[in-house]
């Protein structure tokens, strides 16, 4: 495949980090009740992402609208503008999600991704729809960053020289702390925890001998409730604090639109070289220890719960944590 390079994909590897590619659906696996693992294959495919370097990459996603094609773009100018030019009504959706695997054989490259699905048409969005009826040879468009670039963003995962480090999420966030496990290196030492909604949607994960996985079901509790009191629990918080799941992460719908990492807005988005609130990034001292990295990512909510106990109450250092909204409970996120 390395030696049939896509003409387009010549002409703007020096303009641009990211490459828009059609990839159609090269298989369909169901996983569990909550996961469908689709891979994706096409020509393009072979200039997406650095295999053994992908951990939590964000890739863009566009599907076809109901009964129509897809819409026409180039790797000329900016695809996202000739995205929005499209009329509404013909455009699709577009959508954000991790990247649960790359692999770039001598002849082709395959890119899977892990979908959440919904039972009820009421409660999924349409990519989760999409999803739930994909087919061998159904085509989308995908936009990643160009193989062997970094400038693109997209990867929120670095520990430098933590010592120990501490992964947590939903559903949402279970492919990329997937990803995050096998592509670390096998030295690394910490434990991930991650919230499902049933004991059958726990996957194999190829996590490093020192890392501990815990998968936790939270059957018909709200989003979180197995969550916010394992992470502190595993920090040490005092019982007290890991009794209270706050309000702001509990009632309301728990529905998942599409199980994709957002970048919409009032989505909490704090890493440790980038504030969203527009906090100061200054490295303090803390009772927990600097040796500890912490990543945490699903609904925005529950998010927002866990960073105030981490940085406020424990005191966590703002540089050791990275805190991300994926999704916000009801809300069928955009982009």
């Amino acid at each position: 495949m390395s030696a049939e390079r896509a003409p387009a994909a010549e002409a703007d590897a020096a303009e641009t980090p990211f490459v828009l590619a059609r990839a159609r659906v090269a298989s369909v696996e169901r996983m569990s009740p909550t996961f469908a693992r689709i891979a994706f294959a096409g020509l393009e495919l072979h200039a997406i992402g650095t295999p053994g370097r992908v951990f939590d990459q964000r890739i863009k996603l566009v599907f076809p609208a109901p009964g129509r094609p897809l819409p026409e773009l180039t790797s000329d100018g900016d695809w996202w503008e000739q995205w929005l030019a499209v009329p509404e009504e013909a455009r699709g959706s577009m959508r954000t999600y991790s990247i649960r695997a790359l692999e770039a054989g001598a002849d082709a490259t395959r890119l899977v991704v892990d979908f959440v699905l919904h039972l009820a048409e009421d409660a999924s969005g349409p990519a989760s729809r999409w999803a739930g009826s994909a087919a061998v040879g159904d085509e989308i468009l995908l936009v990643g960053p160009r193989r062997g670039r970094t400038d693109g963003g997209g990867i929120e995962y670095d520990p430098g020289d933590a010592a120990r480090v501490l992964l947590a999420g939903d559903e949402t966030a279970a492919p990329a702390i997937a990803r995050i496990l096998e592509d670390a290196d096998r030295g690394l030492r910490g434990a991930a925890l991650i919230e499902v909604p049933r004991e059958a949607d726990a996957l194999p994960v190829d996590a490093p001998p020192g890392v501990a996985l815990y998968w936790l079901p939270r059957g018909d509790a709200d989003v979180g409730s197995a969550l916010i009191p394992a992470v502190l629990g595993h920090l040490g918080a005092p019982a007290a604090a890991r009794a209270v799941v706050d309000r702001s992460s509990r009632g309301g719908r728990t529905t998942v639109r599409d199980g994709a990492p957002g970048d919409g807005e009032d989505l909490v988005w704090e890493t440790p070289a980038y504030s969203g609130l527009g906090e100061q990034l200054a490295d303090e001292p803390s009772p927990v220890g600097g040796d500890r990295y912490v990543w945490i990512a699903g609904e925005s909510g529950v998010v927002t719960s866990l960073r105030r106990h981490l940085v406020k109450d424990l005191g966590l250092p703002r540089r050791r944590v990275a805190f991300m909204g994926y999704w916000r409970r009801g809300v069928a996120m955009r982009g």
